[in-house]
């Protein structure tokens, strides 16, 4: 059994309204018009002149007159009622039909159509949203492309690598050696790395990577990541590592080990980019959150690159960064985690002058006692 639909619904909803108002006016008007009538018959007599002589004659042809009036009435009600109830649907029911008419054409692939403004405000309202709908799902739609194609783009360059060692060792033309070796073990390394950030990201950003946050000091933990990759740096190594923490930092409210990946994050970028120099991991604290940045003295970022520098495979320099086995990802995924802990993260620098990577979090909602390493 079909269901009506709702241009029916609405011109029968209003004939049911039409018709209720014809049988209560045309009830009233039975049982109280002829009383009416007859009481102001008997307050205009005068004289010898009696209204009960000719009571019944007035009555019987006030209720024709009545009844005929009704008829005509009801008549040119019901037409006039049927009119104005069809083009009011109508001026519910096209909207309705012109955003069906869009939808099908946003499933069929095309997401260029939008809506106008219509009359009724609540159909505009219903249009703005799905406009807003139809561009969220424009910016998802090349989104996906940008990635797949920027995808194809890093895998193709260790796969060619590895493909023309492999083809080289095949037919004799390379002999094998441990150089060899430790290049094809190299790239296959990095589309490991590529194939778990992309992992990583994919789960950032669809929910599903768990974040455990509790109140954690952060002075312990940068003095250790600090500690960590100094360790790793040659006596001679012309950038130096310094760290720059107050004694006494408020307890933020965070996941150690995410707040972790991205200090490491951040400190492997800038250590990657500062030939000579100096990189300085830096905190300090403010009413409610505590900041974290990561400044170098190296080559910087020009200005009209600073708005991309957390887009997906953005680099500066891809050649240089090729070579140092970057993917493109690790400040997409910072960005990613700083905001599901609920803070915000921001590049400052300069052409040629350095850069600087600072990010916030949150303190616990109590006012937290300051902590000493």
């Amino acid at each position: 059994m079909t269901k009506p639909r709702l241009r029916s619904r609405l011109f029968l909803s209003h004939l049911v309204v039409l018709g209720v108002g014809i049988v209560t006016l045309a009830t009233i008007g039975w049982l109280y018009s002829p009383r009416l009538f007859v009481v102001y018959l008997r307050q205009i007599q005068v004289n010898n002149f009696r209204i009960g002589q000719v009571q019944t004659q007035l009555v019987e042809g006030f209720q024709f007159a009545w009844w005929r009036g009704m008829a005509w009435a009801g008549l040119v009600g019901s037409l006039t009622a049927s009119g104005t109830s069809y083009w009011l649907s109508q001026r519910v029911v096209r909207p309705l039909l012109e955003m069906e008419g869009v939808t099908r054409e946003f499933a069929a692939g095309d997401l260029d159509r939008r809506l106008p403004e219509y009359e009724i405000l609540e159909l505009t309202q219903l249009a703005q949203s799905v406009n807003h709908m139809a561009a969220d799902l424009q910016g998802v739609e090349q989104r996906r492309r940008e990635l797949v194609g920027d995808l194809s783009h890093e895998l193709r360059t260790p796969l060619t690598i590895i493909k023309g060692y492999l083809e080289a060792l095949a037919d004799g033309t390379l002999d094998a050696s441990p150089e060899i070796y430790q290049r094809l073990a190299q790239e296959t390394a990095r589309l490991q790395r590529l194939v778990n950030d992309l992992q990583e990201l994919s789960q950032l950003e669809s929910g599903y990577l768990p974040i455990h946050p509790r109140a954690i000091a952060l002075n312990s933990q940068l003095s250790a990541l600090v500690a960590r990759f100094a360790d790793q740096r040659l006596p001679d190594d012309p950038v130096a590592l310094k760290l720059d923490v107050p004694d006494r930092l408020p307890i933020v409210r965070a996941d150690p080990e995410r707040v972790e990946q991205i200090i490491v994050n951040l400190l492997a970028n800038a250590l990657r980019y500062t030939e000579a120099g100096q990189v300085t991991v830096s905190a300090w604290a403010e009413p409610r959150r505590v900041w974290v940045a990561v400044s170098d003295t190296g080559p910087g970022i020009a200005p009209e690159d600073v708005p991309h520098v957390f887009d997906r495979f953005w680099r500066a320099d891809r050649s240089r960064d090729r070579g140092t086995g970057g993917t493109g990802i690790g400040l997409t995924i910072c960005r990613r985690l700083v905001e599901l802990h609920g803070g915000k993260i921001e590049v400052k620098s300069t052409l040629n002058g350095g850069s600087t990577f600072r990010f916030w979090l949150p303190r616990p909602t109590d006012d937290a006692p300051l902590t000493t390493v």
